[in-house]
Parts: structure tokens; C-alpha cells; sequence
């Protein structure tokens, strides 16, 4: 297997390439089946980013249908509407506080949002309250818990795991949390389909996970030295390569 060279910065495109990738495939048409969109209906997008998935949705709903797209990053919004044909909106908002009225939209997505959001119960909040009656949500969320990366010592890629649970990501397991969180929020979870996806192309995982410079960032933080960081790229890229992380689709519909 020749050398791989691993990504030293997260380049512009990083969320559109996501979607495109092994495991952004994998779960992605599963999370708009079990939408189960309607032509007509209206569907909200919380933090659309670059707009990946906002033409799937529009081909879902028809031409008698809406779809919003919100987020606050003020760059992913002109992306958004960029790529955006007629019968989408792509909106300058926060996701737990969308200004939409009460009961005004049929389903609801988000897709790896929750991880990075301050309070995702007022999220989830925010969601029962703009959700139809007879409406549903759909919340695809990774467990970076889960993430395996082979490796003759078992302790560093549990030393790179440990470093992203606790210090990458603003809710790393918040996967296993929805449940209880949809609850709290007096929504009722129908089903949770967890979607795992194993990895066997070195350079296809570093599109997703970012060896190089999350493992600069652990090695600065102390949790891994530099001699065994360097030993651990050079495996990642010249040995058979295996990793794995689960995502999870977490259905909810407006409690009674």
C-alpha cells in the first residue's frame, strides 16, 4: 500500500464533500425515507450549512411544497441559496430560536447539528413547537465514542478518541442523549437507527475525520507525544487501514 498524504487543514468545502462521501451516503437517503415526505409539504432544515441536502428535499415535496433552510453562518447561507432552485428558502437564523410560527412546518431534519449546538434540548424545544401535529423529525447525529481506528497499540487511537470526546466536539455523544433529550422536550421517539460505517480507505477516512490535524491538535493538548503521533500517521497511511464510527437516526413526532 503506497503513502498517504493526510490533510493539514480543513478545507472550504469540507461539509459538501461529507455528504458526498461513504458516510455521508450511508445515511443520508435513509434519513429522507424515514422523513417520509409528502409532495406539498413544507420541510425545515435546521442548520442547512452549504445546502447539501436542501435539493433532495425539494424533489420530495414537489412543486407544491416549501423547504427552509436555516443557519447562522452567514457564508454557509450564500452557499445555500447559490445552489438553491425555486421553492427553497435558506434563512439567516439560529436553530433554536427559528422566529417560524407555531405549528407551521411538516418535517424537520438536522444532520450532525446537535453536536455543536450550545443547548440541543432548546433545539428539540424549538422543533415540537414549529412541528405540525401530524408532523415528524428526523435527527442524524454521530457517537464519537464509537469511533475505532485499527492499530498495533490498542492505547493511541483510544488516546485520539478520548482527545475528540473531549475536546473536539461540543457534544460528542449527544447521539445516545436525543432520546431521553426528545422526551424531555415532550416529543415521543418512534425509532433510532444507528448507521455504522466502516472505512478501508485511508485517504476516504481522512476526508471524514482529519488525521493529521486533529492528531497535531492532540499532540498539542498533551494526549499523545510527537514520536507516537508520528508513528501512528505513518501507520494510518502505509499499513491496511480499518475505522469505524456509528451515527444514529433519531425519529421523533410531536407528543400528545
Amino acid at each position: 500500500m503506497g503513502e498517504t498524504t493526510f490533510e493539514r487543514t480543513r478545507p472550504e468545502d469540507y461539509l459538501t464533500r461529507l455528504a458526498a462521501s461513504e458516510l455521508g451516503r450511508s445515511y443520508k437517503s435513509l434519513a429522507i425515507s424515514e422523513l417520509g415526505i409528502e409532495p406539498g409539504e413544507t420541510v425545515l432544515d435546521l442548520g442547512c450549512g452549504p445546502g447539501a441536502d436542501l435539493p433532495a428535499f425539494a424533489d420530495a415535496v414537489g412543486a407544491r411544497g416549501v423547504v427552509i433552510g436555516l443557519d447562522n453562518d452567514p457564508l454557509a447561507v450564500r452557499r445555500a441559496r447559490a445552489g438553491c432552485g425555486t421553492g427553497v428558502e435558506v434563512r439567516h437564523a439560529d436553530v433554536q430560536a427559528t422566529g417560524l410560527p407555531d405549528r407551521s412546518v411538516d418535517r424537520v431534519h438536522t444532520d450532525r447539528v446537535l453536536q455543536h449546538v450550545a443547548d440541543p434540548l432548546r433545539v428539540l424545544r424549538e422543533t415540537r413547537r414549529v412541528l405540525r401535529t401530524t408532523g415528524r423529525a428526523v435527527f442524524a447525529e454521530p457517537d464519537w465514542d464509537t469511533l475505532v481506528v485499527d492499530h498495533p497499540d490498542l492505547e493511541v487511537p483510544r488516546a485520539y478518541r478520548r482527545f475528540i470526546v473531549d475536546r473536539v466536539v461540543r457534544s460528542p455523544c449527544i447521539a445516545r442523549q436525543l432520546p431521553g433529550l426528545a422526551a424531555r422536550a415532550g416529543m415521543s421517539v418512534t425509532r433510532v437507527v444507528p448507521v455504522t460505517t466502516a472505512f478501508r480507505d485511508a485517504e476516504a477516512a481522512d476526508e471524514v475525520f482529519g488525521f493529521r490535524r486533529v492528531t497535531e491538535r492532540a499532540v498539542a493538548a498533551r494526549y499523545l507525544e510527537q514520536d507516537t503521533a508520528d508513528r501512528w500517521l505513518e501507520h494510518l497511511a502505509t499499513r491496511p487501514f480499518f475505522a469505524s464510527v456509528t451515527l444514529f437516526l433519531v425519529v421523533a413526532e410531536p407528543g400528545s
